[in-house]
């Protein structure tokens, strides 16, 4: 009796612990999914770490070195003759160096690009590049580079945009380099990076790799000289020749110390016996002009034909501006107040290069 009541205490002991594995069993599939899960995760890396870091492309010369080399390679094996060998294992140790001197050129470059301030379509500006070499020890030599433009959707590889050359970089120095870009229409322009290629030492392979360097450069419409001033309206004020001059109007509101290049006429001689000093008249600076540009936009298909009005807006605003008025901007959808100087340029000029038109409104 002692014994069966033993087994039973085990078996009640038991129980729970079968209830535990019973509960366990169940998760496998919870397991598998996320195994699966992984799985995926780890699919979508896979091509990210099989991409080499380097890409490696033989030149002419290096076609004609392995030629050379198996053809050396396939006599020493044939003949037997020691120095044979020695030439092919010469051969083959120059390969070998070139891969490692051509890595010590590539493995500590950085690359910076300085963008302009502003570009315009067709027209040509400079973008300045920094090439940084980070080593202590070792110079780099015979660097090519390209900066890349990211490529439209639905291709998959890179659009040169301009490309330059460095003969050496000193071991912590920095080179500075430009090219000359012409950009073909308004808007963003995205930049992905830079391709760093080398054939250093011997010219057999040409060893490239990407670095990776984001950025956006904003292009504004091409802007002409010769746009005729077609503003909806412009109230009187000084003319569009130029700036406003202070000291040109005609109330005089004070009084103030002489400075080179005011006129002798506006001196203020009872004033200026009675300070010891010259004094001038100080008058009320005169109203700059104001004008509002309008572009529009309501039931235009973009084209040819957009592209024009856009330009002409652009034309008219800089010259405006530049003027010394006001300037505004209205198209059929959208209204930017008026205001002067850099600040205002810069706004209506970086509004101007992203326009669409509005197809569905009159």
């Amino acid at each position: 009796m002692a014994s069966r009541a033993r087994r039973a205490l085990r078996s009640e002991a038991r129980g729970p612990r079968s209830t535990t594995g019973a509960a366990a069993s169940v998760s496998p599939p919870a397991s598998r999914a996320a195994r699966r899960r992984r799985g995926r995760l780890v699919g979508s890396r896979l091509p990210r770490w099989l991409q080499p870091p380097r890409t490696l492309r033989p030149t002419r010369a290096g076609w004609v070195f392995f030629a050379l080399t198996l053809g050396v390679g396939f006599g020493a094996l044939q003949s037997g003759n020691n120095l044979l060998y020695l030439v092919f294992s010469l051969m083959l140790s120059f390969l070998v160096l070139s891969g490692v001197l051509s890595e010590s050129a590539l493995g500590h470059l950085e690359v910076r690009r300085r963008l302009p301030r502003e570009l315009f379509a067709r027209a040509p500006s400079t973008l300045a590049v920094e090439i940084t070499n980070t080593s202590r020890r070792f110079p780099a030599y015979a660097v090519a580079i390209e900066d890349l433009l990211q490529p439209p959707e639905g291709s998959t590889g890179y659009q040169p945009l301009g490309r330059m050359f460095v003969l050496r970089i000193a071991p912590g120095a920095t080179e500075l380099r430009a090219y000359r870009l012409v950009p073909a229409s308004r808007g963003p322009l995205l930049l992905a990076g830079f391709r760093i290629s080398t054939r250093f030492p011997f010219g057999l392979f040409a060893k490239a790799c990407i670095l990776e360097s984001v950025s956006e450069a904003l292009v504004y419409p091409s802007v002409s000289g010769t746009e005729t001033l077609h503003a909806l309206h412009v109230d009187q004020g000084e003319s569009l020749t130029g700036p406003p001059r202070p000291d040109t109007g005609s109330e005089v509101v004070g009084l103030r110390p002489f400075a080179p290049g005011d006129s002798l006429r506006r001196i203020h001689w009872r004033a200026t016996l009675r300070r010891g000093t010259p004094v001038v008249r100080q008058s009320e600076e005169p109203r700059a002009a104001e004008a509002v540009v309008y572009l529009p936009t309501g039931s235009v298909r973009a084209g040819e034909r957009f592209e024009h009005s856009v330009r002409r807006a652009a034309s008219q605003t800089v010259r405006l501006l530049a003027a010394g008025a006001r300037v505004s901007l209205r198209t059929d959808t959208e209204f930017l107040p008026a205001d002067h100087g850099p600040q205002q340029r810069t706004r209506l000029l970086a509004f101007l290069a992203r326009v669409t038109p509005d197809a569905g409104t009159s």
